[in-house]
């Protein structure tokens, strides 16, 4: 779990948004936008360069701070499915914007 940065108990930018505005987070919240559940294998081929421990790890840090939900199943073989939950449906329109401002500005920005 991501700790508070003592020094700066109280920004934002290094609390809150750091927490997901990775590239890993940021795409693993939109693939499950998209999809409304996805179980691990989904997103893994949505996303497929993340690394299964990337993958394992983000999805784990997003469910603490409450933007996925994970729900297992008790089945055999096992079942896993993720969504967003409230909070993480509330972060999406805000991440459109951004990408829609990255859609835009792409090739001022990539130069």
């Amino acid at each position: 779990m991501k700790e508070l940065d003592l020094k700066f108990p109280t920004c934002p930018i290094r609390n809150v948004l750091g927490r997901f505005a990775d590239k890993w987070s940021l795409l693993i919240l939109c693939s499950l936008q998209a999809q409304d559940k996805m179980r691990y294998t989904e997103i893994s081929k949505a996303i497929p360069d993340i690394s299964q421990k990337m993958l394992t790890s983000t999805l784990k840090q997003l469910a603490q701070d409450n933007l996925l939900k994970r729900k297992a199943y008790a089945e055999i073989p096992p079942r896993v499915e993720y969504s967003l939950t409230e909070l993480g449906i509330s972060l999406m329109p805000i991440v459109a914007e951004m990408i829609e401002w990255a859609q835009v500005h792409f090739d001022e920005v990539t130069k």
